[in-house]
């Protein structure tokens, strides 16, 4: 009798263990979730607000030419305007990633906070380029398909390391095609049947990346990291989901949405 008390004792407190684990990984779950919409929040505040004082409803695109810039939206939709924010949002992200084990939970989200908004000015032309209502449209899209797909990657049973690692393969020769296509853009050439494949590339892997990064951020949980490693991972996922939602959102923005 007593050897059936003390057995029945230890799957009691498994059972208990077991529970606290899956309490901790939803809160955990929930936490990095937060902390991205919260970045994806601001960084269309902050967009829409760049696009406002770079002119608003002013601009007009016409082939190249925009007109109607204010000196604020001359400065940030100028060639060196925009080199100088796309090697400040790639220095920022690159050192929040290589400095996390250094930073403070409280240091790593207020960079990420920094980093969501400079993004929101670096791709504020999105409004000079398509419309409002495609831009929102899209923005609801991307929302329920990145949903749908980080739930995928958060339920299934199935290892996605070696799909996430032909991912990460694909991703590199996605961005040399990027940079070739902005070559042959910059000396005159038609790249739009090369835009498109790049656009249709863009979204299947990105959306693969989400269901990848979910699972593997679900995996980085555990139940014995104290609050500033915890802190940690969940800025990081936060990172991880915000760069994925953010890609898959302008590739689907280029294939669905309507020019001005």
């Amino acid at each position: 009798m007593s050897d059936f008390d003390r057995n029945y004792a230890l799957r009691g407190a498994g059972t208990d263990r077991a529970v606290a684990v899956d309490e901790g990984l939803r809160a955990y779950m929930i936490r990095v979730y937060n902390y991205m919409a919260i970045g994806v929040a601001l960084t269309g505040v902050v967009a829409w607000l760049a696009f406002q004082l770079a002119g608003g409803d002013a601009i007009v695109m016409a082939g190249r030419t925009i007109s109607g810039l204010t000196p604020f939206g001359q400065l940030i939709f100028s060639f060196p305007g925009q080199l100088v924010l796309f090697f400040a949002t790639l220095g920022l992200v690159m050192y929040v990633s290589w400095r996390i084990d250094r930073l403070s939970p409280a240091a790593a989200f207020s960079l990420f906070l920094v980093y969501a908004a400079l993004v929101g000015v670096f791709i504020s032309s999105i409004f000079v380029v398509y419309t409002h209502a495609s831009v929102t449209r899209v923005f609801f899209i991307s929302a329920a398909a990145f949903g749908g797909l980080s739930l995928w990657g958060y339920t299934t049973k199935r290892d996605l390391t070696a799909m996430g690692t032909f991912l990460r393969m694909g991703l590199i020769g996605l961005i040399i095609a990027i940079l070739v296509n902005m070559l042959l853009v910059a000396f005159g050439v038609s790249t739009g049947p090369l835009d498109f494949i790049i656009s249709c590339i863009g979204v299947l892997i990105f959306a693969g990346l989400t269901a990848y990064d979910t699972q593997k951020i679900k995996e980085m949980y555990h139940e014995m990291d104290d609050g500033t490693i915890a802190g940690r991972k969940a800025v990081m996922g936060a990172l991880t989901l915000y760069l994925d939602f953010i890609n898959l959102f302008l590739f689907l923005l280029r294939l669905l949405g309507d020019r001005r």
